[in-house]
């Protein structure tokens, strides 16, 4: 295992944000963000109620030279100084991945240096030890708009799927009862903006998966059940909405819970440390109602709950160049021949959940 600082760009274009950053990891498992950019594409898609693949990709070709080149000057260096290269290369949607990942490999053969392929859902996994220099195992909810998992973190490349979705991720769910209830795009913020008005009490919905055995997830029943009420006392007024919201948001809350309170006892099974840790990330780490409900779970058993900055839940390219910088420092790298995955799950021994000529499901 090679030892010592490291400075890695990072480049993410998975989904509609177009970003890159520089991160030094100075070889103790510490890391400093050097420069950190992200350039939204929130405008062009919220016409359309949700990501468009085609116009994501346009952007990210537009875009995404000028990103790196402020990347790199407001990190004060220049290519010289860089030890690795690192992208996106799954899952996500596949032209924004070509996208970075060609990038990625034009400086790399430009320049000499290592190229490092990241995926995606590892970038989120590592990103406590970013944070919070947090050490290995720890348990990992995985929480986004496409993925849906609880995972043990046995170290770089080395995870254990305990739970996921067997139908809609989190985010998913979150997006598609916001465009129901016509709340703007991106949906997860307007459901938990409306569901801070409403009553949480008033629409008894359903709690998928509360109280079965294991740990994965379930949203379509719900998402079904939050139509039925919707459809039944329509045309919805500004009230009604607040209270669906906000009733969705707690049967969420409630399931969700549940989940991770059977994914803690087996991560104790399987041997924890004596200071266990549950960390939060993705997009949907960023609510609110589920980072306080999970705090009382966590303390309730007994561990550290840990949720990177907001700024750090959503899609970023400083975590990607961190994976990146852990993936060097254990010994990875990557030929310029490494293919886009759009599916590319963490634990690569899963059997597998709707797979297919693209591969299994992350």
């Amino acid at each position: 295992m090679t030892t010592g600082p490291r400075l890695v760009l990072g480049i993410e274009t998975s989904c509609d944000e177009t970003a890159a950053a520089v991160v030094a990891h100075d070889g103790d498992g510490k890391g400093r963000i050097l420069s950190d950019i992200v350039l939204s594409q929130t405008d062009e898609h919220a016409l359309f109620g949700g990501v468009v693949p085609e116009i994501a990709a346009r952007a990210h070709v537009e875009a995404l030279d000028r990103v790196v080149e402020r990347a790199m000057t407001d990190a004060g260096i220049g290519w010289g100084d860089l030890d690795a290269v690192a992208a996106t290369a799954g899952p996500g949607l596949i032209g924004g991945l070509l996208v970075g990942l060609s990038t990625a490999k034009a400086i790399a053969l430009a320049t000499g240096l290592p190229l490092v392929a990241v995926n995606h859902l590892e970038a989120h996994a590592l990103t406590p030890r970013l944070t919070d220099g947090l050490d290995f195992p720890y348990l990992l909810l995985l929480a986004s708009g496409g993925h849906t998992q609880l995972l043990r973190v046995d170290g770089v490349d080395r995870y254990r799927r305990y739970g996921t979705t067997i139908d809609d991720a989190l985010g998913e769910a979150f997006d598609k009862t916001a465009k129901l209830l016509g709340l703007p795009y991106p949906g997860g913020p307007a459901v938990e903006r409306a569901a801070a008005r409403g009553r949480a009490d008033r629409f008894l919905l359903p709690r998928p998966m509360l109280g079965r055995p294991g740990a994965d997830f379930s949203l379509s029943g719900l998402k079904t059940a939050v139509r039925m009420e919707a459809e039944a006392i329509a045309p919805l007024t500004t009230g009604d909405v607040d209270d669906i919201a906000a009733s969705f948001q707690a049967a969420v809350v409630e399931s969700v819970a549940d989940r991770v309170r059977h994914a803690i006892r087996r991560f104790r099974d399987d041997g924890a440390p004596a200071a266990p840790a549950l960390v939060i990330a993705g997009g949907v780490a960023a609510n609110g109602a589920l980072r306080a409900a999970l705090a009382a779970v966590a303390a309730a058993a007994d561990f550290r709950l840990i949720a990177p900055p907001l700024r750090l839940c959503t899609d970023n390219a400083a975590m990607v160049a961190w994976a990146g910088a852990e993936r060097l420092a254990a010994g990875f790298a990557d030929g310029l021949d490494f293919a886009a995955r759009p599916r590319w799950p963490l634990d690569a021994d899963i059997a597998g959940i709707g797979g297919g000529a693209k591969g299994a499901k992350a």
